[in-house]
């Protein structure tokens, strides 16, 4: 099994939520999100990603308008 380059993940890591316990983990960000019926932080543009709102729905919405 391939070791995690979490610094090199979190350099990258377009997630905004400082607290996260998750930050440049990403298969335990995906999983974590997916549990929740969401999906992570890196898939969202900027603007949509600063409301919070991972929802499937959300992602669905926002990269259907364009």
């Amino acid at each position: 099994m391939r070791e995690c380059k979490v610094e090199e993940n979190k350099a990258a890591c377009a997630c905004t939520y400082e607290s996260c316990s998750r930050k440049g983990i990403c298969c335990e960000c995906i999983e974590y999100h997916w549990g929740h019926r969401e999906l992570p932080a890196c898939l969202f543009p900027p603007d949509v990603e600063r409301t919070y709102d991972r929802s499937l729905e959300r992602f669905i919405a926002t990269h259907s308008r364009q």
